[in-house]
């Protein structure tokens, strides 16, 4: 007996052909193609070529005939990638903003941004399967393991207005960090060299790593609150590099960030706060990102909501927002 499928929201905007791809990875394009011409496959009750594009609330008819190409959990795209719907939806609800040039997610950590070898799930390649007709753009990066605010482009030209705006600086990011150790000086700027996690004052101290190019590093940071052992702190990072607040936390302000276990491995946690902790996630949120939208050229900021695992201690030691 035929079966109705609705179209979930989180498939909204994809093409007929595409939803069975993804529903019945094993059914080939040449049998799809016959059962809409033999009229089994229908769209809310009308005969289908297989170019249509779903809507929510759409109603399919799946013929009993391919019943035994369903697949199981993960469903594998046509960039080979596996994820599966439940994936999408969770993702879809991380949105904050979305248009036609931008989405705006506030994202978990554990989720990468990018995809690649060993990779199963990543927002540049779920997001393109969200909007299956935008051109997804990564313009700028956090850690799998951070959480908060990452702006996604959909078009070509909103890509290289917010690549422009990061390159330039003219973006601002803020960062909140629980720390293992309490920062001494309550701000400042760490201005700086990192070359294979080390930092170096100086070009010319990195003459002993040859062949390697040093990149300066610039990030301020605020304390916003201190207890004991622990210290909650305000970064704003003026340059890029690749684990540049967890190395600056590490090593230039002796407090790791909590859930570090490359740059704060070696550190030990008090007992108390090592019982406050509901995980062992790194606890850093990329907190407000504000910049320039690229079409209207307003100025947009976005908050990220503190996640779940960083509230106990928050709560405890009534550490402030800013």
């Amino acid at each position: 007996m035929a079966e109705l499928k609705i179209v979930s929201q989180v498939e909204d905007g994809t093409r007929l052909m595409r939803w069975f791809g993804r529903h019945f990875p094993s059914l080939s394009s040449a049998e799809f193609h016959k059962l809409c011409r033999g009229g089994q496959i229908r769209l809310n009750s009308s005969r289908v070529r297989g170019t249509e594009i779903l809507r929510s609330g759409d109603a399919i008819r799946v013929p009993p005939t391919i019943s035994g190409y369903v697949a199981d959990g993960a469903k594998k795209t046509e960039s080979g990638d596996k994820f599966s719907l439940t994936d999408l939806e969770q993702l879809r609800k991380c949105i904050i903003h979305n248009d036609d040039d931008i989405v705006v997610f506030d994202k978990p950590a554990g989720l990468a941004v990018q995809g690649g070898t060993g990779i199963r799930k990543s927002v540049d390649k779920m997001a393109a399967a969200l909007f299956p007709y935008a051109k997804i753009s990564l313009v700028h990066r956090l850690d799998k393991e951070t959480s908060g605010i990452l702006v996604v482009a959909k078009t070509q030209r909103a890509a290289q207005s917010l690549a422009s705006e990061f390159q330039s600086k003219t973006a601002h990011k803020e960062y909140l960090a629980l720390l293992n150790g309490n920062v001494k000086k309550k701000q400042g700027v760490i201005d700086n060299y990192i070359i294979k996690g080390q930092v170096f004052d100086s070009p010319a101290k990195t003459t002993k790593t040859p062949g390697v190019r040093p990149q300066r590093a610039i990030t301020e940071y605020r304390v916003l609150a201190s207890a004991g052992c622990v210290s909650w702190v305000l970064f704003s990072p003026k340059t890029g590099r690749t684990h540049q607040l967890r190395i600056h936390s590490s090593l230039c302000l002796n407090a790791p960030i909590i859930g570090d276990d490359v740059y704060g491995k070696n550190r030990k946690m008090d007992a108390a706060l090592k019982a406050m902790l509901a995980t062992n996630n790194l606890h850093l949120l990329a907190y407000r990102l504000t910049f320039r939208h690229p079409t209207s050229g307003k100025t947009l900021t976005f908050n990220a909501g503190v996640p779940e695992f960083m509230k106990p201690v928050m709560k405890f030691l009534e550490l402030p927002l800013p």
